[in-house]
């Protein structure tokens, strides 16, 4: 099942895409893709409610505003330095643990909305990665039953202030949560239609020119190690998004580097997930 939100920002309608690929609304169904609608079954709940009611439910354009493909998360969890080829990029060594940092949830807008340049940024960046969605509260998860707790999964797009995350002092969640630093979507992909999260192709494009170009299998912690992992150092609430980290080709790894300045058009996509494309517009 692949599950989306549309509408304008903050008003969004819970919809659903079909095995034809007609996107449908599934507004009276009841519920949005939120904590509850996780924490209750929801995607099975809703599985069963479109064998009555998909036909009667209205046709959604594809030329609507798609928003985040679920409703604002309790937190985003994020892994640095996770590919093997975008560590030796920075020139960092390859963590001998998961590196993790938070981004914060007003970050979080569609897939295709404007990215803001913030107030005094000189080095916006993107990182395409591959968001893992929680299905279950996880706490202490072993490795074996990892799976178990997933949901499905999601293209993100992990913008970055690199000034911000690297030469501020503090933290590096200073330049990951600026408003739309986090477009989520198209399309939340249960995992049932995604068998080798550990083996998708992921791509991301500037104005054309293809920078990011790799494989989920770079990762130095796959996607069940990463929910065992971090479910050891807090609970994983229904809904939860973890996002894998990005392969090589960011910004900040070219010589010289190259951010973001307003009109850069960045794409990019997922292998079974779908895409995205956001115009880059200044802070005003």
């Amino acid at each position: 099942m692949k599950l989306f939100r549309f509408g304008s920002p903050d008003h969004e309608h819970p919809g659903v895409v079909l095995s034809t690929g007609q996107h449908i609304d599934v507004t009276h169904f009841g519920e949005d893709y939120d904590e509850l609608f996780f924490a209750s079954n929801g995607i099975d709940r809703l599985t069963h409610w479109l064998t009555a009611h998909a036909h009667t439910c209205p046709e959604v354009s594809t030329d609507e505003r798609f928003g985040p493909c679920i409703k604002r998360p309790s937190k985003i969890i994020c892994v640095g330095l996770n590919y093997a080829k975008h560590a030796a990029e920075t020139g960092a060594a390859s963590p001998a643990e998961p590196i993790l940092f938070f981004k914060a949830t007003t970050a979080l807008c569609g897939p295709n909305d404007n990215v803001v340049i913030p107030k005094r940024s000189e080095k916006t960046d993107w990182e395409v990665e591959l968001a893992i969605i929680i299905g279950k509260r996880a706490s202490y998860v072993e490795l074996d039953d990892a799976m178990d707790y997933i949901a499905g999964y999601a293209l993100h797009n992990d913008y970055s202030e690199r000034a911000w995350q690297l030469e501020r002092g503090g933290q590096w969640v200073k330049g990951k949560s600026a408003d739309t630093f986090a477009p989520m979507g198209p399309y939340l992909v249960t995992k049932d239609e995604i068998p080798e999260p550990n083996n998708l192709h992921l791509w991301l494009s500037v104005n054309g020119k293809r920078l990011q170009d790799s494989n989920t299998d770079d990762m130095i912690f796959n996607v069940p190690t990463l929910v065992s992992y971090i479910s050891q150092f807090m609970t994983l609430l229904p809904g939860d998004v973890i996002s894998t980290g990005t392969p090589a080709g960011v910004g900040l790894g070219m010589n010289p580097p190259w951010y973001l300045t307003s009109g850069d058009v960045v794409e990019l996509g997922i292998e079974g997930l779908g895409e995205q494309k956001q115009t880059a517009v200044s802070f005003t």
